[in-house]
């Protein structure tokens, strides 16, 4: 069946690499073209659509684009409204970036939650399925959708630092619900990377609020919601990525070491061998 949202919701906050505030609608959309975004914001708020022929550059977050409009940091509300279920979505926002919120996916969790989701066709789509294994490989980094009779992902880290070290995470929608074990997971970073990053116009509104730190001992803002944290934001990133395909494919989808490049690049993959 086809959803969309019952009514509308807001939220507000400071975009991660901009650090300009921006607010954003979501709105029940009766068309049905899946997620979009409009740039309410611009002249004559041009629309975007959250697909793969408008992914943009994908440094450290996702950017979607048509000629010179443009949306960043798409991917954490995209998880949310993927993972809870949600097919067609109007996603008006007054800026060039989706505020980071507290930087996971719990609060657009929330106000999703808060707008309810209604049925706008209550027949059965016919599912797509993987049936033989994709592989994306860049040196020791990895993405997958490999055949399987239920949709799983499964995401892998390693980093030189003492407190995330490495972890993996599993998750299935049919085993454990998005809201609780995905999207309150928040993105990360090492402290003796901001200083580079923000010189290069990089996370210019990232804080202590709405990212988890560490340097190569311990976090700097504890506890952390889940022991191992980062894989699970890693794994909700991939969802965010491949949801820009309208229909997640039926696959166990396996990440290791990857990013928005790589998942991005599975998700073109499969949807010149699938759609």
């Amino acid at each position: 069946m086809s959803t969309t949202l019952k009514s509308i919701v807001e939220c507000s906050g400071v975009g991660l690499h901009s650090g300009l505030t921006a607010t954003v609608r979501l709105m029940p959309c009766d068309r049905r073209i899946g997620r979009y975004f409009v740039r309410t914001d611009l002249a004559n708020a041009p629309e975007i659509p959250a697909q793969i022929k408008t992914i943009g550059q994908t440094m450290l977050s996702t950017e979607l684009g048509e000629g010179e409009t443009k949306v960043r940091t798409a991917e954490h509300l995209l998880a949310a409204l993927a993972g809870l279920g949600v097919d067609h979505a109007r996603i008006e926002i007054d800026g060039p970036e989706l505020p980071l919120l507290d930087g996971s996916a719990k609060e657009w969790a929330q106000a999703i939650a808060t707008a309810d989701i209604q049925t706008l066709d209550p027949e059965l789509l016919e599912s797509i399925v993987v049936s033989e294994p994709v592989w994306i490989r860049e040196g020791d980094t990895f993405v997958a959708a490999l055949p399987s009779a239920e949709l799983r992902f499964s995401y892998g880290i390693d980093f030189p630092y003492k407190p995330i070290g490495n972890q993996w995470h599993s998750w299935s929608p049919n085993t454990e619900s998005f809201a609780e074990a995905i999207a309150p997971a928040r993105t990360f970073g090492f402290a003796d990377q901001i200083a580079q990053l923000q010189k290069a116009g990089l996370i210019l509104g990232g804080s202590l609020d709405n990212a988890l730190v560490c340097d190569h001992e311990k976090w700097l803002n504890p506890p952390l919601r889940f022991k191992n944290e980062p894989a699970r934001h890693k794994l909700l990133d991939f969802i965010g990525d491949l949801s820009l395909l309208g229909t997640i494919p039926t696959a166990h989808y396996l990440a290791y070491k990857a990013s928005h490049k790589l998942h991005t690049q599975l998700a073109k993959q499969l949807h010149q061998s699938l759609f």
